[in-house]
């Protein structure tokens, strides 16, 4: 039930007094334990404190710094609330870009999940509708925004179509609607919080054993390291962490990016990407000029979904090489390539003929009965 500031509530004490070890300035903070993480966290995902102190919370986590310990606390209470469902796919790739969507370069991180499809790893994005700070254009936005799909309540015909199609998209409002009842909560904060971090390392959807994987990114560097630390404890086999553009898990285009894989070894595995050693001269000069052009160019969501759905009818347009670049690289990260460039030349034939385009329109068609 919905605490109002009237109200007194068992989880009340508790939460004082985590407030008063965290948020007691930058020298007499304390650090909160795991257990007391999860427990704070989880007093806020089912609503037992009000909204004005749990904002406070999320703030003061934040501008104190989580330790590790917190946040695998965090994410602990935001797994234990995720309604999952099993799959009947082998292999299933979840690619989770920050919530708060992107701003500034286009990204196409929505057409890469078809061609994944067609080059042999079923894929979908999680997102939502854009969140603070950035309230850039996620997968959710061009979902419903552009192709008028519904918001939510469909969550059980995506999962259909995800294992008809083996590509598609899933929502947080119905795959964790404690989490997305914070989301005026996250509005009046404005800032990141750690929620940011840790709804990326959720899961939704599970394939068979043996064939979890998760692609994300990291914006500030060291947050890489807590979430391989939780990667460690989740449900997912392959685990991919990279500081790609935005955040988002297009890796090595804007700059040269490490790229984290945690796949239970013991220690994670560390890859570099950088476009002139993972590609041909002419593929990484392609990919190259097709992201410079279009960094300064002005667009907005038609403009950016033209883009895509040229690049996937013909293979043509600026979308079409970032496209390619971001499913052969996410292919081989994945070990299902030898190469990044033989995974970058399977995405690209795969958009020839236009069948990658067919069967989004196909998807889109189905999602809306």
């Amino acid at each position: 039930m919905k605490k109002t500031p009237a109200e007194s509530t068992p989880g009340d004490d508790r939460i004082k007094d985590y407030l008063q070890k965290i948020a007691t300035g930058p020298k007499m903070s304390k650090n909160l334990t795991e257990s007391e993480a999860e427990d704070a966290l989880a007093l806020i995902l089912n609503q037992e404190v009000s909204a004005v102190r749990s904002a406070v919370f999320l703030v003061a986590a934040r501008m104190k710094r989580e330790t590790l310990q917190e946040n695998i606390g965090y994410w602990k209470a935001l797994d234990k609330s995720t309604i999952r469902h099993p799959i009947q796919l082998d292999r299933l790739l979840q690619i989770a870009d920050p919530f708060d969507g992107f701003s500034r370069t286009p990204y196409f991180g929505f057409y890469s999940i078809p061609v994944l499809a067609a080059i042999g790893l079923p894929a979908y994005g999680h997102s939502a509708p854009s969140l603070p700070p950035k309230f850039g254009i996620t997968f959710e936005n061009i979902l419903h925004q552009h192709y008028r799909t519904p918001l939510q309540g469909n969550h059980a015909r995506r999962r259909e179509l995800i294992k008809e199609f083996r590509f598609g998209y899933i929502n947080m409002q119905d795959a964790h609607p404690s989490l997305e009842q914070l989301r005026s909560v996250r509005i009046e904060i404005i800032k990141r919080t750690t929620l940011s971090t840790m709804e990326k390392i959720l899961m939704p959807l599970e394939a068979r054993a043996g064939g979890n994987y998760l692609a994300t990114g990291y914006f500030h560097r060291g947050y890489e390291i807590p979430m391989m630390e939780i990667a460690k404890l989740s449900r997912f086999d392959r685990t991919l962490v990279g500081n790609g553009q935005e955040g988002a898990t297009l890796y090595g285009v804007h700059k040269p990016a490490k790229v984290f894989i945690e796949s239970g070894k013991e220690k994670p595995d560390e890859v570099p990407c950088q476009l002139s050693a993972m590609f041909s001269q002419e593929t990484a000069s392609e990919i190259k000029d097709a992201h410079e052009a279009l960094q300064s160019e002005e667009y907005d969501l038609k403009k950016l979904a033209g883009w895509g759905e040229a690049a996937l009818k013909k293979g043509i347009g600026p979308a079409a090489s970032l496209i390619a670049c971001q499913a052969g690289t996410l292919l081989h990260l994945c070990g299902l390539s030898s190469s990044f460039q033989e995974g970058y030349d399977s995405a690209r034939n795969a958009l020839y003929g236009g069948s990658c385009y067919n069967a989004l329109m196909e998807y889109m068609d189905r999602l809306r009965t």
